[in-house]
């Protein structure tokens, strides 16, 4: 009987084990999957403020104003503007 008690408790003192061994990975993935979330919601900021910057690097009158003013370009006279029809791709 004291053999059997004695397998039992060493059954009862790996299973413990096991559960504080798996209760601790549980917590460290925890602890990594919050700051991976954490690493996304910088990303999503960062791309908000990269978007935000392009289309203000891409605004008609920012363009219009660097074409004028330091490469000397000009709206050309109607006169000269001649329009294309695209082609029928049928």
């Amino acid at each position: 009987m004291a053999r059997l008690n004695l397998i039992l408790l060493a059954i009862l003192v790996a299973c413990a084990l096991s559960v504080v061994t798996s209760q601790h990975k549980v917590r460290k993935l925890y602890v990594e999957l919050q700051k991976e979330q954490e690493f996304a919601r910088q990303f999503e900021v960062e791309w908000g403020q990269l978007q935000l910057e392009q289309s203000t690097w891409a605004m008609h009158a920012r363009i219009e104003k660097i074409a004028s003013g330091q490469l000397m370009m000009r709206v050309p006279p109607p006169s000269r503007v001649q329009m294309v029809a695209p082609e029928d791709k049928r």
